[in-house]
């Protein structure tokens, strides 16, 4: 009976520990544990911006390497790398501007917040384009939705969405009234953006009928130069090689927020400590100086 007692009591020593241990857990921010990056897809605009920016992206002769940790989840489009970073404590990536929601976290950059304005003044240093591209058989309707999204109505879609507008001389746009199909292609990152200047340009030309598919700027380019799309998204400068066949053009400019989940007390970081951070070589919060 003794033997019994003393069983039943260490058993429930144990329960009571175990509890006090997970309620410290997910009570706790994440200022130590072992950092977990999430990064984009290989052809990603985002990808390519980001790693180029902040020189996780170097030169080896001709050859450009992107040193970006072999550990990275690696995700395929921005809601992949919200959801990613929203469901893990220590985990951080990084997102367009335009598409952060509050399930994240976005930190300082060099003691500065990522916003349209920043971006506009240059303050912020994680910035790119957004770029469009078409072969130079563009229809009617490509060429009046590009005319669009270069108006007044269509850049104030482009401020509307948190994002910085390319034209800042525009001129009002007027309805040319016209019918068929435009397929555009490409980034996951100027989709949302794309979709919202669509949608309007619909209401005006309500005979025209787009459809976007969202696949990533490499994807874009290719379809454009392939002419099974009519236009593609970029977001990201092309290379002499992508554009060398193409007609392209800035729609809007954007800013690269890095996130982190929303209980970590991280609130900013330099350029370098992000390099650091999304090669690996720096891998736990707690060495991460504050």
């Amino acid at each position: 009976m003794k033997k019994f007692a003393a069983i039943a009591l260490l058993s429930l020593t144990s329960l009571s520990l175990f509890a006090c241990g997970n309620n410290k857990s997910s009570g706790s921010s994440s200022s130590d544990g072992k950092i977990e990056v999430v990064s984009r897809e290989d052809g990603s605009g985002t990808r390519g911006a980001f790693t180029e920016i902040t020189g996780i992206l170097t030169k080896d002769g001709d050859k450009e390497v992107d040193n970006t940790s072999k550990s990275a989840i690696i995700q395929n489009s921005t809601e992949g790398v919200i959801s990613a970073v929203s469901g893990n404590q220590n985990a951080v990536g990084y997102v367009s501007l335009g598409s952060l929601n509050d399930s994240v976290k976005a930190v300082e950059i060099e003691g500065v917040k990522a916003s349209s304005d920043t971006v506009l003044d240059g303050s912020y240093k994680l910035q790119r384009p957004f770029n469009i591209v078409w072969g130079k058989d563009l229809s009617e309707i490509g060429q009046d939705f590009i005319s669009f999204i270069h108006s007044t109505e269509g850049q104030k879609i482009v401020s509307d969405n948190k994002y910085v507008e390319a034209k800042t001389e525009t001129t009002s746009y007027s309805a040319a009234k016209l019918k068929g199909k435009l397929s555009v292609v490409g980034s996951t990152s100027v989709t949302p953006l794309m979709e919202k200047l669509a949608e309007a340009y619909k209401k005006l030309n309500p005979d025209v009928t787009i459809d976007i598919t969202s696949n990533g700027s490499s994807a874009g380019i290719t379809a454009a130069e392939e002419g099974t799309a009519d236009i593609g998204m970029v977001s990201r400068e092309l290379t002499s090689d992508e554009g060398k066949n193409l007609e392209q053009d800035e729609i809007a400019l954007d800013g690269i927020a890095v996130v982190v989940n929303s209980k970590n007390n991280i609130s900013n970081l330099t350029l370098d400590q992000v390099k650091t951070i999304f090669t690996g070589d720096v891998t736990d919060w707690s060495k991460v100086e504050k």
